[in-house]
C-alpha cells in the first residue's frame, strides 16, 4: 500500500459539489430513487452529520477532489455512506483514511457504535470492511418509502 500524498480530509464545501456527485456517478454510488443533491443538502442540514472530501495535489501536480465519505447518527449510533475513492487513486489506503476518520468525528459526538449497509452483491466493499475491522451482523433491515417521487 502506498501512502497518500499531500492529501487533506476537510468538510465538504460548496465548490466540491459537482466534483463530489461526479465521483459518486464513477463509483456507482448514485441511484435513481437518490438525488444526490439532496443527499449533500440534508446532510448540511443535519447537526448530527457531516460529509468529508480528500483532496489535494500529487506529487506529479494534479489534484483535486479523491474521497468522501459521509457520516451521521441517530443519537443512538453512527452510520457511514457514500465512501468514494477516485478509482486512479484506490489501493493506496485513502478509503482506511476516510473511515477512520468519519469514526473519529462520530466518536468526538460521543458515538460509541458505527454502522453501515453494504448491497448484498458488493463483495469488494464488504471485504474492504472486514480488512478495516467491520463485521458482519445478523439483522434483518426493514424499509419503508415516506415519499414517493415517481
Amino acid at each position: 500500500m502506498t501512502e497518500v500524498p499531500l492529501f487533506q480530509i476537510r468538510p465538504y464545501a460548496e465548490r466540491d459539489r459537482d466534483a463530489v456527485v461526479a465521483l459518486w456517478q464513477v463509483c456507482g454510488l448514485l441511484r435513481a430513487w437518490n438525488d444526490p443533491l439532496e443527499d449533500i443538502a440534508l446532510c448540511l442540514r443535519s447537526p448530527g452529520a457531516r460529509l468529508f472530501v480528500a483532496s489535494g495535489t500529487d506529487d506529479d501536480g494534479t489534484g483535486g477532489l479523491r474521497a468522501t465519505i459521509m457520516c451521521g447518527s441517530d443519537g443512538h449510533r453512527g452510520w457511514l455512506y457514500y465512501l468514494a475513492v477516485d478509482p486512479t487513486r484506490r489501493r493506496e489506503g485513502l478509503a482506511r483514511r476516510m473511515v477512520r476518520h468519519a469514526e473519529d468525528w462520530l466518536a468526538g459526538c460521543g458515538i460509541r457504535k458505527v454502522e453501515l449497509m453494504i448491497r448484498p452483491e458488493n463483495d469488494a466493499v464488504r471485504a474492504f470492511y472486514e480488512r478495516v475491522g467491520y463485521e458482519v451482523e445478523p439483522r434483518l433491515v426493514m424499509s419503508r418509502w415516506l415519499r414517493d417521487d415517481e
